[in-house]
C-alpha cells in the first residue's frame, strides 16, 4: 500500500519506535535531536525511512537534524541512531549488513517466501538472498532511491540527502514507501 505523504507524515505523528515483534507503536518516545518532517515535505537533516515490507510492522519516517554533524556528514548508523531505529549487524560483517532493525526479523521469527524453505535469521553471516534488509538512499529530496553502495558503518550522508531500509523477499527489491 503506498501512502501519500500527507498520510505518511500522519502516521509518523501517530507512531514511535518500537522494538517488540508485533510492531505497536510506544508514544512520544521519539529521541529530542530527532523531528518529524514538516509537513511540506522538507526536511533540513537527513531523511529516514524504514519499510518492513512483509515483517508487517507500520513503517517508521523521520528527520534526522545535522547540525552537529562534522564536518558536514554524518554516517547512516548515526543517523538511523539518532532517529531511534535500533539496527543489528552480522557476526562476520559488523554493521556493513543489517542483519536487524527493531528487532525484525525477531532470532525466533519464521520467514516465508514463496518458493523457499522457511528460515529464522541468524545473524552470523550474509542474510538469505530470498529475505533481507536492503539499504538505500536518495542524494536529494527530488532524486530516485539509490541501492547503497556501502553499509550503514561508512555510508556517508549530507543535509538534505535521505536514508532507507526496506524488508525484502523475493526476488524484487522495492525501494522504501513503495
Amino acid at each position: 500500500m503506498k501512502l501519500t505523504a500527507l498520510a505518511t507524515l500522519t502516521l509518523v505523528v501517530a507512531l514511535a519506535l518500537s522494538g517488540c515483534t508485533t510492531g505497536a507503536p510506544e508514544t512520544d518516545t521519539t529521541p529530542a535531536s530527532a523531528t518529524a518532517a514538516p509537513a511540506d515535505g522538507a526536511c533540513a537533516g537527513v531523511s529516514v525511512v524504514v519499510d518492513f515490507g512483509a515483517l508487517d510492522a507500520p513503517e517508521i519516517t523521520d528527520c534526522v537534524d545535522t547540525a552537529t554533524a562534522t564536518a558536514g556528514t554524518i554516517t547512516a548508523s548515526t543517523v538511523l541512531a539518532t532517529a531511534g531505529v535500533e539496527t543489528e549487524g552480522t557476526v562476520e560483517w559488523g554493521d556493513q549488513v543489517v542483519c536487524r532493525v527493531g528487532g525484525r526479523p525477531a532470532a525466533d521469527e519464521t520467514i516465508k517466501v514463496a518458493g523457499e524453505t522457511p528460515f529464522t535469521e541468524t545473524c552470523a553471516s550474509m542474510p538469505a538472498a530470498a529475505a533481507y534488509w536492503a539499504l538505500w538512499v536518495k542524494p536529494t529530496a527530488d532524486a530516485e532511491w539509490e541501492y547503497a553502495q556501502e553499509g550503514l558503518g561508512s555510508l556517508e550522508l549530507e543535509p538534505g540527502q535521505s536514508v532507507g531500509l526496506i524488508f525484502t523477499t523475493g526476488t524484487e527489491t522495492p525501494t522504501p514507501g513503495s
